[in-house]
Order: C-alpha cells, then sequence, then structure tokens
C-alpha cells in the first residue's frame, strides 16, 4: 500500500494558491481514478482506491503546511507504511520554472517548512517526493505573500499541465519505475509560445 500525500493549507482562501499545488495535484488524480478523498482520519482528508494496480491512499493534511508532518506520521504509523519506499510527498517549489516537475528519491527540506516538518517527524529525509515549480519569486516579494498568491491564466495552463505530469509520475513510481520518472520529467520543459 502507498501513501500519495499533497501539500497544501485548508480552507478555501488557500485554493489555488501556490502553496497548494500538492493538494491540486491529489485532486486530479482522484478525479482520474475515481477517489473520493473526503474521510477524515489523522488531520487530513484521505480517499483509498487503485492505482496502476496498486492499492493507495490519497492525502490531504488539514493541519496547514507547516504541521504537514504530524498528519503524515499518524497515518504512516497506522497503516504501517516504510516511507523509504511506499511514501510519495507532493509539494510546490520555489525554484522550478512553472509546472516544471522534479522528482527526487531522498533530501533535505530546502528552506520547504512542509518538508522540514514531515522530516522532523519521521526521524529520515528518504522518501520519494515530487517538487511542482511555482515560478521563481520576484524580487523585492515576500516569499509568504507569494506562494499565497494565485496563479496568471498562462500559469494556470502551464501547471494543469505539470499536475497530469506529476499524475503519470505517480503511475510510474508506483510500479517501481521512479527512475523513469526522473529520466522522463526532470528535464527542463521549454515552455510553449502563447
Amino acid at each position: 500500500m502507498y501513501i500519495i500525500a499533497g501539500l497544501g493549507n485548508p480552507t478555501a482562501q488557500y485554493e489555488g494558491t501556490r502553496h497548494n499545488v500538492g493538494f491540486d495535484v491529489i485532486d486530479v488524480i482522484a478525479k482520474q481514478y475515481n477517489i473520493s478523498v473526503d474521510v477524515r482520519k489523522s488531520r487530513a482528508f484521505i480517499g483509498k482506491g487503485m492505482i496502476e494496480g496498486q492499492k493507495v491512499i490519497l492525502v490531504k493534511p488539514q493541519t496547514y503546511m507547516n504541521l504537514s508532518g504530524e498528519s503524515i506520521r499518524g497515518l504512516v504509523d497506522y497503516y504501517k507504511i516504510d516511507p523509504e519506499n511506499e511514501l510519495v510527498v507532493i509539494y510546490d517549489d520555489v525554484s522550478l520554472d512553472v509546472g516544471q516537475l522534479r522528482i527526487r528519491k531522498k533530501g533535505s527540506a530546502g528552506g520547504h517548512n512542509g518538508i522540514k516538518n514531515i522530516i522532523a517527524h519521521l526521524g529520515t529525509q528518504i522518501f520519494p517526493r515530487i517538487k511542482v515549480g511555482v515560478g521563481e519569486k520576484p524580487k523585492k516579494y515576500d516569499l509568504a505573500d507569494y506562494v499565497l498568491g494565485h496563479f496568471s491564466k498562462g500559469e494556470k495552463e502551464q501547471m494543469e499541465e505539470g499536475y497530469h505530469n506529476a499524475m503519470r509520475a505517480v503511475e510510474l513510481m508506483l510500479t517501481g519505475r521512479i527512475d523513469e520518472a526522473m529520466n522522463e520529467y526532470n528535464r527542463k520543459v521549454t515552455p510553449k509560445e502563447t
């Protein structure tokens, strides 16, 4: 069984913000695989289903980003998941272009407070993750204001493509093909002409 966790902040005011792309990817996966993510457990909304022949639990922690680890740790313990092999965390990254993915088997938090909290609660930084680019913060912008801001119309289209690529990466990862996912999606995407 796998836990696929998308990070974000609860409540309507954060919907569609850069910081909530993890939730948005979970929504795309849930829709594609007809999984309802509406059961409350361990301070999260979860939904159980099957993807690529694997049992999965889709997770949207409701703890607010900085405490994501509390929710994830509770679910990892309850379902006896091995984080190093059976957990995938999806979250925003300001160092990547809009819609660009970076898949990693492990790594530091890289300044991301949600990941920092997950590492602290799991006691390891070895767990697969998918970073979804939300674009670099403009100079003079406050980082918190930037990640809690919304995408432009053009950016939304790029993000939609990024969400679907993230879903395809999850499909590969669930069948033991994380290296293939990394080769496919860790390369620079050239923006389409508008």
